[in-house]
């Protein structure tokens, strides 16, 4: 079968285009094979996989290569996707979300072109991944730490550029992040902050720079493609402590909030937090059909007996302490303090010094340890496992996570879904993160899990809560959330890209943000 065109072009010109970009990769970097293309298939999708189809895939190995790419984009005026690795499963992949784009696979820019130790810091290309970073961090004896996010497989980049988290002091990636070079639809390149400076000696200190700062700029949006990208690194502490709390009713979420949230503005607990739903904590060990193998969403009493018999609790409280022993000591009395009258509540720990390594699946994570844990859910379900995530923010208010929590688990409910989530905590706010795990394999159970992904998203809508990530199929809706006088942030968005992308080559349609040039395909897949 021939590729997918891109909109508005004859296959004669794509063929023309194609041509031209094999004369600056070579044959072997310029995908269009049906073989080829799968791996830019959405392998999740809440709907047919197809649907976000790419037209070609290409893969530089330069800032060069990719100026010379876009040349090329711009003249046929080419819609391109950018992505470092791919792997943003749950929320679309390496697919693109106008079908027919060609997909810019910056996977074999994978260098680690610095690490400082004094500083703590690394400078790296998109196709870095997490387990990359670690694994030259060990290799070389750096006494730093990587903050994974919860699966390590994907890119540092990627991750940070879609504001993803992770679980130690540094689990705000964003926030880690100083300093990037961007090549801006045009070809020109540029290095924001300090990088501005031709010989400098700051870009990964001091983010800022001078006059207007653009690093946020970049994130989320289809402005410019990034890539180096700098990351700050956790000095490695001299002793780690990692704790659980097992709690045993569900109303006791609103009340672990608000005890957790002043022991984070505090920096009690300077690690960012995990509250784990029982069923997700359950879904790691064991599979659905153990303890109901009938239609809908599982029973309290199933539940109940399944989180017994696992001897997990209802909620479950992960946090992590760094530092000196003294100092650890200190701070695990006080949290202790804060949830001892908490009733049934279980607290453990586990105290660790030097080189000495956690065991256990996640909480490998909080002592900066990249791991693959997370996809054990895929198992939950049976078949060929999948999930698509729905992401709101929520106010760090015990009142606000029992609302949200209430909501996502009466409407998954409705549509045949167990309530697989949790909330991880920031000090002012929770990024409550919920999947509906489905066997792609079942036609039905694809279509409810999209049906019930709209649904949550008309929820939120109307409840004042929005989502910080959302899936391709959804992130025009994501956008319209934003809805303060009459949509005023896309439109500043808008202007921007139209500014920077005059033909609108890149990305079209990310996060909501289309050029002029396709905005009629807002609102389609």
């Amino acid at each position: 079968m021939p590729p997918t065109l891109p909109p508005n072009l004859s296959a004669a010109q794509f063929d023309r285009a194609l041509a031209d970009w094999r004369a600056i990769v070579g044959d072997a970097q310029v995908l269009t094979s049906d073989a080829s293309l799968a791996a830019y298939l959405d392998p999740f999708a809440p709907g047919e996989p197809g649907a976000f189809a790419a037209g070609a895939a290409l893969l530089p190995a330069s800032v060069d290569e990719i100026r010379a790419l876009l040349r090329v984009a711009n003249q046929y005026r080419i819609p391109l996707w950018t992505v470092s690795t791919g792997r943003n499963f749950a929320y679309g992949g390496a697919a693109p979300r106008l079908a027919g784009s060609v997909v810019l696979d910056l996977q074999r820019l994978n260098r680690i072109l610095a690490v400082d130790e004094t500083l703590a810091y690394a400078l790296v290309e998109p196709g870095v991944s997490y387990f990359d970073l670690y694994a030259h961090l060990r290799e070389h004896g750096y006494k730093l730490w990587v903050d994974p996010p919860a699966a390590g497989w994907g890119s540092v980049v990627g991750n940070t550029l879609e504001r993803g988290f992770g679980y130690t002091d540094y689990g705000d990636h964003a926030a880690a992040q100083c300093g990037m070079e961007v090549v801006l639809a045009n070809g020109d390149v540029l290095r924001t902050g300090m990088g501005g400076i031709e010989i400098g000696s700051a870009w990964q200190l001091y983010r800022p720079g001078y006059g207007p700062s653009f690093d946020a700029m970049f994130m989320q949006s289809n402005y410019g493609i990034v890539t180096k990208l700098g990351v700050w690194l956790m000095p490695a502490p001299p002793a780690y402590l990692l704790g659980e709390i097992q709690f045993q009713h569900e109303d006791d979420l609103a009340t672990i909030v608000d005890r957790l949230r002043p022991l984070r503005l505090d920096g009690t607990i300077s690690s960012h937090a995990v509250i784990e739903g029982g069923l997700r904590r359950a879904a790691g060990l064991s599979a659905r059909r153990q303890w109901y193998d009938g239609a809908g969403a599982m029973p309290e009493s199933a539940v109940a007996a399944m989180l017994e018999k696992l001897g997990v609790g209802r909620w479950n409280l992960h946090f992590a302490l760094y530092g000196t022993p003294e100092l650890i000591d200190a701070r695990y009395a006080l949290i202790e303090r804060a949830f001892s009258t908490v009733p049934q509540a279980r607290l453990s720990a586990a105290r660790y010094t030097d080189d000495a390594e956690p065991r256990g699946g996640g909480d490998r994570n909080m002592a900066g340890i990249p791991t693959m844990s997370a996809f054990r859910m895929l198992d939950w379900r049976g078949g060929a496992g999948a999930h698509v995530d729905f992401a709101p923010i929520c106010p760090a208010s015990g009142r606000d996570a029992q609302r949200q929590y209430t909501m996502v688990k009466t409407r998954a409910a409705e549509y045949g879904f167990d309530y697989y989530g949790g909330f991880t905590a920031g000090a002012r706010h929770l990024h409550h993160i919920f999947a509906a795990i489905f066997d792609r394999d079942d036609a039905q159970q694809v279509e409810q899990a999209g049906a019930l992904l709209r649904s949550l998203m008309s929820d939120a809508r109307a409840a004042g809560y929005g989502e910080y990530r959302a899936h391709l199929a959804y992130m025009d809706f994501a956008a319209a959330q934003y809805s303060f006088n009459d949509g005023a942030l896309l439109r500043l968005a808008e202007t921007i890209k139209d500014a920077l992308d005059p033909n609108g080559v890149l990305a079209p349609g990310k996060q909501g943000i289309w050029p002029a040039a396709w905005r009629d395909r807002r609102g389609y897949t």
